[in-house]
């Protein structure tokens, strides 16, 4: 994992976003704002989806499929798995 820092950084300022959502549920905030917020951190783990799923395709199919083979189907199949995964969230 090359960005690994990055992601723990990206996702530690999730975490804190989570803790600020639970205290406006808490405060019974606005909805429509706790909406934004919610809209927001979901943006956010989609970035660290994205960025998570390019540095499998780029490094891990990318080898397997130069090796070929059973690894190769495997990987694609999981990139495609992966893929289909988010685009329903």
């Amino acid at each position: 994992m090359h960005r690994k820092d990055d992601y723990l950084k990206r996702l530690r300022r999730i975490e804190g976003q989570a803790r600020g959502l639970q205290r406006m549920v808490e405060d019974e905030k606005y909805c429509i704002d706790i909406l934004t917020q919610v809209s927001a951190m979901t943006k956010a783990l989609q970035s660290v989806a994205l960025g998570l799923l390019e540095e499998h395709m780029s490094h891990c199919v990318v080898q397997a499929a130069q090796a070929g083979g059973r690894e190769a189907d495997e990987k694609v199949r999981e990139a495609s798995e992966a893929i289909a995964r988010l685009v329903r969230s």
